[in-house]
């Protein structure tokens, strides 16, 4: 049987809570597809408790199972083991540094990067088609490397890592130099069809925009279809002192001559409200 007891809590005195509603048949514990508990507590009372404090108050659940009893031998029992988490990262980040069993080189920018074709093709449906599909005549150099054309050692090597461990390098808190690597990855995760890189980049984005950045964002934005980065960036420039602002900088003047089409979008509403 399972118990479930529900009250408030003093914001003063945590270890003082107010009961006020037990309920024994947890299954009736959520109604409609959504968590709670219908008729709960009257809000004429809830008002006059002295429980709200601006306009929010606190809820504990406890929660009481409550099974048959039974015995247990000691001596017989099962000693638990502690399973540590899964370390595949560890694994394939050392894949890839170690080069072993590595069959496809890329030059990008001067330097040569060793990687393996399956797991690339895993990853990106683009890097499949090169590498086991249509377009792989006609991709390789004479010494067997594939070359990689108007893209940074630095980006491509970001790019790699993501597709062995998943994740992407800490960046430290400026705003500029945050954005600047996440604009080239963006346009690199668009160019090999890897969806969630793309929206990692977006995400990022979206964080760090302000005035020197925000037109060049917008143009990437355009450019590579991504709606929610847009959005974000014309909600940075709801203002009509910061569309000033920007319009001064050199990237409102790339994103006039690359995108024109964005600044239909944004010149009439917020010429409107100048």
């Amino acid at each position: 049987m399972v118990h479930m007891f529900f009250s408030f809590i003093d914001q003063v005195e945590k270890q003082k809570p107010s009961y006020f509603c037990a309920v024994d048949q947890p299954r009736k514990f959520v109604s409609h597809g959504n968590w709670g508990r219908p008729k709960l507590v009257r809000r004429a009372e809830l008002e006059q408790s002295g429980r709200l404090k601006d306009d929010c108050f606190t809820v504990r659940c406890d929660i009481v199972v409550i099974g048959k009893p039974h015995a247990m031998d000691d001596t017989a029992a099962t000693p638990s083991i502690l399973v540590p988490p899964p370390d595949w990262r560890r694994h394939f980040r050392a894949l890839l540094r170690s080069e072993q069993g590595a069959d496809v080189r890329f030059r990008v920018g001067g330097r040569t990067f060793a990687a393996h074709r399956c797991v690339l093709s895993a990853w990106s449906p683009v890097f499949n088609a090169q590498l086991f599909g249509a377009m792989r005549e006609g991709t390789a150099t004479r010494d067997d490397c594939l070359q990689i054309d108007d893209m940074m050692p630095q980006v491509f090597e970001t790019l790699l890592n993501f597709v062995y461990t998943n994740v992407l390098p800490e960046t430290d808190g400026n705003d500029e130099a945050a954005a600047y690597p996440a604009q080239h990855l963006l346009e690199a995760a668009d160019r090999y069809d890897m969806q969630r890189l793309k929206m990692i980049c977006e995400d990022r984005l979206c964080r760090h925009i302000d005035v020197s950045t925000v037109a060049t964002t917008l143009a990437l934005a355009e450019q590579h279809r991504c709606q929610g980065l847009k959005e974000a960036c014309y909600e940075f420039l709801k203002s009509p002192k910061m569309l000033d602002a920007v319009m001064a900088t050199d990237g409102f003047h790339h994103l006039v001559k690359s995108c024109p089409s964005a600044l239909f979008e944004l010149m009439p509403s917020k010429l409107a409200a100048r």
